[in-house]
């Protein structure tokens, strides 16, 4: 069943390139193509669209409203921004608001439908001028604990762990979910030394899959 995709953008030279990215590719559905916030939250409710392509400069409204819509009321729509800002302010309120990916206006048809797919797939697509913000925001932002009756046993040193500061990163990217091609984006290594550095972790961990990586490493305290 092709993907369906909702466009939010008020400029008709960005509409149409947008919109011929995905009417491009025959596993994509572009569902309707808006100007406007207030018309893409009507098109989100009446639709229910797989994947939200938006701006975030639109005439009516901030692109984060719609994007937070988009969140709390349809959280299996993937959110795509595509816009002109690659500022700080807007790359952190977007991915906060719910942007799973964040690409730049500049990215050609054949980047954004590949973006579209990799969002499908469980992936986190960003443009490349912006991937160490959102890096540097990644390694700053300290983890949630969640509360439970069960008491949980302390991590471990950070010297009693058998990854090096480079396999620990990368692990807790991939329990954030990102593909290894994001991985290799966010840390501008090749996707090569991203398996490299994977096999090294699966082998220090004794498992032979990203979720048992996770489950393990979470059960060692190492994330």
């Amino acid at each position: 069943m092709p993907t369906r995709v909702l466009i939010v953008e008020d400029e008709p030279e960005f509409m149409h390139r947008f919109s011929s990215a995905v009417l491009a590719d025959p596993s994509l559905c572009l569902t309707a193509a808006v100007g406007t916030g207030q018309a893409g939250i009507a098109m989100l409710d009446l639709q229910t669209p797989d994947v939200l392509l938006v701006d975030l400069g639109l005439p009516d409204m901030k692109g984060v409203a719609v994007i937070d819509h988009a969140a709390r009321h349809h959280p299996a729509c993937d959110v795509l921004v595509v816009t002109m800002f690659a500022d700080d302010d807007h790359v952190v309120a977007s991915i906060e608001a719910g942007a799973s990916g964040y690409l730049l206006k500049d990215a050609s048809a054949e980047r954004i439908a590949a973006s579209i797919h990799e969002l499908r797939a469980g992936g986190a697509p960003i443009s490349p001028g912006i991937a160490r913000r959102v890096l540097e925001r990644f390694r700053t932002r300290s983890r949630p604990v969640v509360p439970g009756p069960v008491a949980v046993p302390a991590a471990p040193p950070a010297e009693a762990s058998p990854l090096t500061p480079r396999e620990g990163e990368l692990l807790r990217m991939i329990a954030k979910g990102f593909t290894f091609e994001t991985i290799g984006t966010l840390l501008d290594i090749s996707p090569h030394t991203v398996v490299a550095h994977v096999k090294k972790i699966y082998r220090k961990l004794a498992v032979h899959s990203r979720g048992e990586a996770v489950y393990e490493a979470g059960q060692l305290g190492l994330l």
